[in-house]
């Protein structure tokens, strides 16, 4: 099956493309990557391959493996275009995070979430993760008016991890941790129906990340074909319910 993942030009998450990409790929399923230009190589956010601030808060070590192992693949390298892609080729969709500034490409792009509301429509996988819930918030289904996201259950980057992870750098890094003035949860909550019943922020998780072996801090929120998480910390039990979904199978 082919999987179209968008990313932007710079200051994606590594764990959150990195990782479903192993997964996926491991499967025999091919992840197309798509750019606002085509033929751009995209990069991921250099703080998180050396460490955010004096070392820690990076990508763990196999997700940095992965993605050192990515991009030196034919899809890394030779990326379509958001506008030009057909989204009726693709057999699911996937929207990873990332926070830094150079993600406001990817969050803020009209072509995109009109892209992705076409896919939307198609009824096939969805997936998004952390900040790459924005996009979906944003996309607006021709038939209602509203975000695509309007009456499914959802989860993204939850208040108080974005919250902490600013108040901690901010001496340091600035508004590194703040894409945006509004917090992700505030912007995604209000682009449902009901956000009190079909908002899950999951359980208190600050520092403890799921691997390839252990799914016990990770939290995901699957309704029908669409499939959410939080964080990085997700990415693994993510990747593995998505190639489920992909393929209609119990993991």
């Amino acid at each position: 099956m082919r999987v179209l993942m968008p990313v932007p030009d710079h200051d994606f998450d590594v764990t959150e493309v990195a990782v479903p990409w192993r997964i996926l790929t491991d499967a025999g399923h091919e992840v197309v990557f798509t750019t606002e230009q085509a033929g751009t190589v995209p990069a991921a956010d250099p703080r998180l391959l050396t460490g955010v601030i004096f070392g820690q808060l990076g990508a763990e070590a196999e997700p940095r493996t992965f993605y050192q192992q990515l991009t030196g693949t034919p899809e890394f390298t030779a990326t379509v275009s958001w506008s030009e892609v057909d989204v009726d080729d693709f057999d699911g969709l996937l929207l990873p995070g990332g926070h830094a500034p150079g993600m406001l490409q990817y969050l803020g792009s009209e072509t995109l979430q009109r892209q992705v509301a076409k896919f939307w429509t198609l009824g096939r996988p969805v997936g998004a993760i952390c900040h790459g819930v924005l996009v979906l918030a944003r996309s607006e289904d021709p038939a209602t008016g509203r975000s695509v996201l309007a009456q499914r259950r959802t989860t993204c980057l939850p208040k108080y991890m974005e919250r902490i992870a600013y108040f901690s750098t901010a001496w340091r890094l600035g508004r590194y941790y703040r894409t945006y003035p509004a917090y992700v949860e505030d912007e995604v909550r209000a682009a449902l129906d009901n956000p009190d019943t079909q908002f899950q922020r999951g359980p208190l998780e600050l520092t403890r990340r799921g691997t390839a072996t252990d799914n016990t801090p990770a939290f995901i929120v699957e309704d029908r074909n669409y499939l959410s998480a939080r964080w990085p910390g997700d990415a693994y039990l993510f990747g593995r319910r998505y190639l489920a979904l992909l393929e209609g199978t119990e993991r």
